[in-house]
């Protein structure tokens, strides 16, 4: 399957891992991301395997700003076949150590912005009557996680999202499906404590951590043609952490 795949969070961690797996799987690619500059490489990476790629700074809160980049991409690579929703955002603390600042950015970046980066690009995958869309969500949202109970929240809105506009879109051929990565080695997760990254791959079955191409795996089955019957799924790439969950 080929086609335009737009990412969001794509300089860096599992965004990145997955703009390049999408690209190694004949997509051509729009980066999306706030760090501008971190993109720049990750699009060299795309066209030295002959793939096109187009990269624009993106703040997935601001939904006017994603309107243009959308006129942008279409003038110059087309319309979308695929939307990855992976642009997220975290910081480790307790709940009642945090407050509405906090709350607000963790539902804008990680709930938020999944909403408005579909809505831009989904009349586009209505119109071409199929697409897919994959929505990167977390265990946290699952099962919860403690440290981290509003990024959680947002991760299970953007669960249910997922599942409801799957199905909501079933009859323009457009498949909605969520992948809930476990603790991960990416630059988010790696400034944490050593003490609790230990902690957490001691209790991952695996005993590893995943690392992005783990998630990228999971991504690009459901943007690929043996995931043409399957919307409004939940997949887990944990390492088995969450299996009983």
């Amino acid at each position: 399957m080929t086609g335009i795949a737009v990412v969001s969070g794509s300089a860096s961690g599992i965004g990145r891992g997955i703009a390049l797996k999408l690209a190694a799987q004949g997509f051509d690619l729009v980066l999306l991301d706030l760090d501008e500059a971190a993109l720049a490489p990750v699009a060299g990476e795309i066209t030295a395997q002959g793939r096109r790629a187009l990269a624009l700074r993106a703040d997935v809160t601001d939904g006017a700003r994603l309107a243009e980049l959308r006129a942008q991409m279409l003038e110059r690579l087309g319309a979308p076949t695929v939307i990855v929703n992976c642009a997220g955002w975290s910081v480790i603390a307790p709940f009642v150590e945090t407050g509405a600042a906090f709350w607000d950015k963790a539902i804008s970046v990680n709930l938020t912005g999944t909403i408005a980066l579909t809505r831009v690009f989904l009349d586009d995958l209505i119109t071409a009557n199929g697409g897919r869309i994959v929505n990167i969500a977390s265990d946290a949202g699952r099962v919860g996680s403690t440290g981290e109970v509003v990024y959680a929240a947002a991760k299970g809105g953007v669960i249910a999202f997922s599942k409801s506009l799957a199905r909501e879109m079933a009859r323009h051929n457009i498949t909605v499906n969520c992948v809930c990565p476990g603790p991960t080695a990416t630059p988010m997760l790696l400034v944490q404590d050593p003490k609790r990254i230990d902690a957490l791959t001691r209790a991952v079955p695996l005993r590893r951590l995943a690392e992005p191409a783990d998630i990228a795996g999971a991504v690009a089955y459901f943007a690929g043609p043996d995931a043409g019957y399957v919307t409004g799924q939940v997949l887990s790439v944990s390492g088995g952490l969450t299996m009983a969950g």
